[in-house]
């Protein structure tokens, strides 16, 4: 999952997102949820961890996942895009 992030993010820097086809990642990153404890984890069927589940967010969010669940998240920090105006513009 966490690799989602890292290709995601890159093809975002360069305009590149159309590479990829989302529904299948997207598909991917969901089937990685824990339903009973929460958490994204690795793959599907392993234990989820913090660090799966924000990457998996983060990737979710460059695939247009819907904004009033998730924040967009800026490629470049992995961080919500509304935190990165505010901190560029001080």
């Amino acid at each position: 999952v966490c690799y989602n992030w890292w290709v995601l993010s890159a093809l975002a820097c360069l305009g590149k997102l159309h590479y990829i086809d989302g529904s299948k990642l997207r598909a991917f990153v969901l089937g990685c949820q824990n339903d009973e404890r929460g958490g994204i984890s690795d793959r599907p069927d392993d234990e989820a961890d913090v660090y799966h589940t924000f990457f998996g967010i983060a990737g979710l969010s460059l695939l247009g996942l819907d904004t009033d669940v998730v924040d967009a998240v800026d490629a470049r920090f992995a961080l919500p895009e509304k935190v990165v105006e505010r901190i560029l513009l001080r």
